[in-house]
């Protein structure tokens, strides 16, 4: 187990070397800069700002650079927003974490139990309501949902606001800016949940449809256990293993965002702050969002390995073989 833990550590800082290497060069040989699209600079002071900032060494020597600085903590500077790209992304990408952190958890919670109810009633009322509820989800976008949500519960029956982080104004502290953000919570990740829930669903009711034709279920059926315990003691454990590897692919969305969401309901997290930099061409803080989640891709998949071998003892067995 530490043998193959150690081997997959050194495969994923390997593959995050060659990542950052694929980053960098793709944003570097990007056409233009964040100055080229000022119009205003004469030819002199393009020149003499793109020195400034080192954009008129070769990619190679600009590369070194740039990965001396992001090993020690330093991920460059914001052009569009004039300070740091650690600072800058410290606080929107916390806000975007909390929101999709409560999205993933509901998400989860309504996937895991309305999908093992469905694939235990299968065909029955509730297994076709739920088939349609999943389509919908798949099927409407996600700034429709959104704008039709505001509509309904923020301007007609004014229960919740209709965006923003906290109310115009506001200068709560303590646990009445807890629960004022969590009013303005309510609606985003409504909606993040909403449509995450619709495809998770559909695999857990498969992934327990599948286990409960397997021969073990039937053995237990046949030796008189209650069906309730076959289920959710038996059939549920080993449906959920598979999601192990599943949930290591949720880990890049707590920080990536939801850019369309987060746009709808003016909530100030990641996705506004990609968007503005993707216009303004500012490839330092576009550089290091890349960057960010390729490496929670590749931790989440290792943490998803780990966790895997150890939940299934045939995952180790296979470790041991191949060791």
């Amino acid at each position: 187990m530490l043998k193959y833990t150690l081997k997959r550590f050194g495969q994923m800082i390997l593959m995050m070397f060659l990542l950052s290497i694929l980053v960098f060069f793709l944003f570097a040989l990007m056409p233009g800069d964040f100055f080229s699209g000022n119009r205003k600079l004469t030819p002199t002071r393009l020149a003499e700002l793109r020195a400034l900032y080192g954009l008129d060494k070769p990619p190679l020597q600009r590369y070194f650079i740039w990965l001396g600085n992001v090993l020690h903590g330093d991920f460059g500077w914001s052009l569009k927003y004039n300070e740091p790209v650690t600072d800058l992304l410290k606080t929107y990408m916390f806000n975007s974490f909390i929101v999709a952190l409560a999205a993933m958890v509901i998400a989860w919670t309504i996937a895991v139990i309305v999908g093992v109810y469905s694939a235990t009633h299968q065909y029955a009322f509730v297994d076709k309501l739920v088939t349609v509820i999943v389509f919908a989800s798949l099927s409407f976008p996600s700034f429709f949902i959104g704008l039709l949500a505001i509509k309904f519960f923020a301007v007609d029956l004014k229960w919740l606001p209709v965006g923003g982080m906290i109310d115009t104004g506001s200068n709560s502290t303590g646990l009445a800016y807890v629960l004022e953000v969590g009013r303005h919570m309510i609606l985003p990740v409504l909606i993040l949940a909403f449509f995450s829930a619709g495809g998770l669903t559909r695999y857990f009711r498969s992934g327990m449809l599948d286990v409960l034709r397997l021969d073990f279920v039937r053995c237990a059926r046949a030796r008189g256990i209650k069906e309730h315990a076959v289920v959710y003691r038996h059939a549920l454990r080993n449906a959920l293993l598979p999601a192990i590897t599943l949930l290591g692919f949720e880990l890049p969305g707590l920080f990536s965002g939801a850019i369309i969401t987060e746009q709808i309901f003016g909530w100030p997290g990641i996705g506004p702050i990609q968007l503005d930099a993707l216009n303004a061409h500012d490839y330092e803080v576009l550089m290091t969002c890349t960057l960010l989640l390729s490496f929670l891709t590749i931790l989440g998949n290792f943490l998803a390995d780990v966790m895997y071998s150890v939940a299934d003892p045939r995952v180790r067995l296979a470790q041991k073989a191949e060791a």
